[in-house]
């Protein structure tokens, strides 16, 4: 897709309605070839789609009627079939301006039907697009065709082709207006014959498919630096300072890396390629050779060479670019959205007490205390449980931190510490041990969470709304608690790109990026389901049917009139109307409600399905729900599916395993004692750590030294990796050994392969000439504690807002053209971005 492909529901719906009832069986046909699924799924699905059913919906409660398509077949089918709609309907609208023109050919007609984007639709226009101020336009206007006609037909010289011609005193176009153009002199009216020439041949789509082709396959890209002045300041690009490739095999990463240097000035991008094996086709395509007399073969001749180095050299270069970048930028956009699934659907401490700690020096470390339920705590005088300790320089008073933190885990029955990875995090992580060690009645247990974005939520309306009586500085301490507790419920409540799980995320189309992200966050938060009485704004405007809007009314209903008893008194709120209670009704729970289905996955429009099962076993519901000998012993063939056919088998299956979530069990890594910087490494040394990011060249692991290190795709396994995602994800624990280790510029390579085995088959060789797959780059540090903002360096003033914590920059690698990767700092050369907490 282009960037403006992206359409929003109401573009779409318009563009299903101006399609014939052929058109669309063609569109429902070629998607179901493409995915590889029925027609009839395909059907099936765009009937439910085009009625207002969300994806989750019908992944969840539709599946009969779409034969049990996933909610990723879904996703990719939703996609398909809005791109195709919009294809078809520009193919429409192109089909249509050249039957008005008179242009429209049986073979335009095949390569209009054929044309695979927006792309190829758009260069099968270009020829015919009306361009009254062009060179040719102007030329006709001035009655130059009739010379350019003969140049073409006759054997005749283009001087005495115009021997007849009068030169107009005045010139309009077509609409009437004047034309302000002279061809009062012989060069100018060869100037224009040959300009109405090149104009004709341009419509040679064949031989512009040949030469694109052709040129595709032997062109390279070459980027430079802007000049001398810029060599300081792009120090990161400086790999591109005198780079070339081809650009068939360029890298996704790397293109993006050599477009953002040449957005910020710093670098200039160029194609280079032959120029004679393309005129000497286009001479050969149009027989000019065989032109006679010499001026008049010499004359198109030089139309050719015209044609190739201004037309359509220049056109075919955008184009190769332009394909390149679109496709560079679809993937980076799939990596983030990867990434940020695993990240949002990582295993969730549960309902425990947790302190929250937002480590710092300077500045303190800030402190609150969470209950089960994810509410900050209050103490004896209703007053909420926060605290601020300065361990740390200048301040020093360990004595008094140690003090209070014990008093904390003590008083309030702490089972989990939330320790932000943030600057000071490993000393806090080892004063927080140092306290439970020499406290055995103590029984909490420190884990090192990611904060970032917690500065951004910190700051959010979302936070004063819901924080308003604690100091922003302390509300980064309840996020990061709550992150451990519910990392789904916690991180909805931020941007995702401030969450940065991507590659060069400020360089992709924006809207695609968004809309990709938002259906991920839609999808993870329908398939674990929320509490409708606890649920926050933010989580509930992801709900299938939802949106901010009746999510802030169930919000404040709920203010007004407490908990929800029931899913039905959700149609009590105001805005929320039928169509959108069926969407939603299945994935919101009401806990101790008065009905206890109402806590399940099973919508209610099966309840009355549920009613003939207990009519069946002579039970009461809540015998049944859970009690698995039960369920297994009913004689579902008795029984009929409801009106939208939802299987007896699926309700069974719910009623077995109620609300099941589906997120992995929480886990912590048991990062070394005795490891706590870069200086700490040894090459040899196994460490266990967590999968922070994975990129398409390999993953990258925090062992809890402040930066992360790289496993290189080919230090991955000892078998063959094809793809990086299809090994690890981000959050898994993984065991690593150091390989490699560069503390002046802070990066460390790790491998996951078994020491001592051979592999079985080549691993992916790494390149040595690029960044990406250098070791690692740092963690961002600051000076001494300093927790203060800081204005964002303008590398990527994007990726920072007034509320980020200041890092203490350093040199990048040319491939480092975007901030640092979350969870910790990342290759800036392989395109993974971080947004400042």
């Amino acid at each position: 897709m282009s960037s403006t492909d992206t359409l929003t529901p109401s573009q779409t719906s318009t563009n299903a309605q101006v399609l014939d009832a052929t058109t669309h069986a063609n569109i429902h046909d070629k998607l179901a070839r493409a995915l590889g699924i029925k027609t009839a799924q395909v059907n099936a699905f765009v009937k439910l789609y085009d009625e207002g059913a969300t994806v989750p919906f019908i992944a969840r409660y539709r599946k009969e009627k779409t034969q049990n398509l996933d909610d990723a077949q879904l996703r990719a089918l939703e996609k398909s079939l809005n791109y195709e709609r919009d294809m078809a309907t520009r193919r429409l609208k192109i089909t249509e301006l050249l039957s008005t023109q008179g242009n429209l050919t049986d073979e335009l007609q095949k390569r209009i039907d054929n044309a695979v984007s927006k792309l190829e639709l758009e260069d099968i226009y270009l020829p015919y697009r009306p361009r009254r101020r062009s060179p040719a336009a102007k030329a006709r206007a001035a009655g130059l065709d009739v010379a350019a006609q003969a140049v073409l037909t006759q054997e005749i010289t283009p001087t005495d082709a115009l021997a007849d011609y009068q030169v107009q005193s005045s010139i309009t176009d077509e609409s009437g207006q004047e034309i302000d153009v002279d061809f009062s002199d012989i060069d100018k009216q060869l100037a224009g014959v040959q300009a109405i020439i090149v104009d004709e041949w341009t419509q040679a789509l064949d031989l512009l498919d040949n030469l694109r082709s052709g040129f595709a396959k032997t062109a390279s890209i070459v980027s430079a630096v802007a000049s001398d002045e810029k060599r300081e300041v792009g120090e990161k690009f400086k790999d591109y300072f005198e780079h070339s490739e081809s650009l068939a095999r360029l890298p996704n990463h790397r293109l993006l890396a050599m477009l953002r240097g040449r957005q910020e000035n710093v670098l200039g991008l160029k194609i280079e390629g032959e120029d004679a094996p393309f005129i000497e086709k286009i001479v050969k395509h149009f027989e000019i050779d065989a032109k006679a007399p010499d001026a008049r073969r010499e004359f198109l001749t030089e139309a050719a060479t015209s044609l190739w180095k201004d037309k359509w050299r220049p056109h075919i270069e955008h184009r190769l670019l332009t394909e390149k970048r679109l496709t560079a930028e679809a993937d980076a956009i799939d990596v983030f959205a990867n990434n940020l699934q695993h990240l949002l659907m990582s295993a969730p401490a549960g309902r425990k007490v947790i302190l929250g700690v937002d480590p710092g020096i300077r500045h303190g470390v800030k402190m609150a205390i969470v209950d089960a339920q994810g509410h900050v705590m209050l103490d004896s005088e209703d007053k909420p449980v926060v605290a601020t300790v300065y361990p740390f320089a200048p301040d020093n008073k360990m004595d008094e931190a140690k003090k209070v933190i014990d008093e904390l885990l003590s008083t309030y029955n702490v089972d989990l510490v939330a320790i932000g990875n943030g600057t000071a995090s490993r000393e806090t992580d080892a004063m927080i041990k140092e306290i439970l060690a020499a406290n055995e009645s103590l029984k909490a247990k420190a884990v090192i969470v990611n904060e970032s974005g917690a500065s951004v939520y910190s700051a959010s309306e979302l936070a004063t709304d819901e924080l308003g009586n604690l100091d922003v500085s302390v509300r980064g301490a309840v996020s990061i608690a709550r992150r451990l507790q519910d990392p789904l419920s916690e991180l909805v409540k931020v941007d995702p790109k401030a969450i940065g799980v991507g590659q060069y995320q400020h360089d992709v189309n924006q809207t695609q990026l968004a809309d990709s992200l938002d259906k991920v966050t839609q999808d993870s938060v329908n398939a674990v389901g929320v509490d409708v009485n606890t649920a926050s704004p933010a989580i509930l405007a992801h709900i299938a049917g939802l949106n901010k809007n009746v999510a802030q009314q169930i919000v404040t209903y709920r203010k007004e009139h407490g908990a929800f008893d029931s899913r039905e008194s959700l149609k009590n709120v105001p805005r929320l109307g039928a169509k959108t209670f069926e969407q939603a009704a299945g994935f919101l729970r009401v806990h101790g409600g008065s009905n206890p289905l109402d806590a399940t996955g099973v919508h209610p429009e099966s309840y009355a399905l549920v009613d003939s099962l207990l009519t069946q076993t002579g039970k009461a519901l809540l015998e049944i729900i859970g009690n698995d000998g039960v369920l297994n012993s009913i004689d579902t063939a008795a029984l009929a599916a409801n009106d939208e056919n939802v299987s007896v088998k699926a309700i069974l299956g719910e009623l077995a395993k109620p609300a099941r979530d589906p997120r992995p069990e929480f886990k912590t890594a048991n990062f070394r004692e005795d490891v706590n910087s870069i200086k700490d490494l040894s090459e040899g040394m196994t460490l266990e750590g967590v999968v922070t990011n994975v990129t398409a060249f390999g993953c990258f692991v925090d062992v809890g030294v402040h930066q992360d290190g790289l496993v290189h795709i080919s230090q991955m396994a000892n078998d063959f990796v094809a793809d990086p995602m299809n090994r690890v994800k981000p959050g898994d624990i993984v065991s690593v050994r150091v390989i490699s280790i560069d503390e002046k510029r802070g990066r460390i390579g790790f491998s996951m392969k078994p020491e001592g085995e051979k592999p079985s088959r080549p691993a992916a060789k790494p390149a040595t000439t690029n960044n990406d797959e250098k070791a690692s780059r740092p963690r961002p540090n600051r000076p001494a504690g300093d927790k203060r903002p800081s204005k964002p360096k303008r590398q990527d003033s994007s990726n920072s807002n007034s509320n980020s914590r200041s890092k203490a920059p350093r040199a990048e690698k040319a491939e480092a053209p975007s901030k640092m990767g979350t969870f910790g700092a990342l290759l800036q050369e392989a395109g993974v971005t971080k947004a400042k907490k």
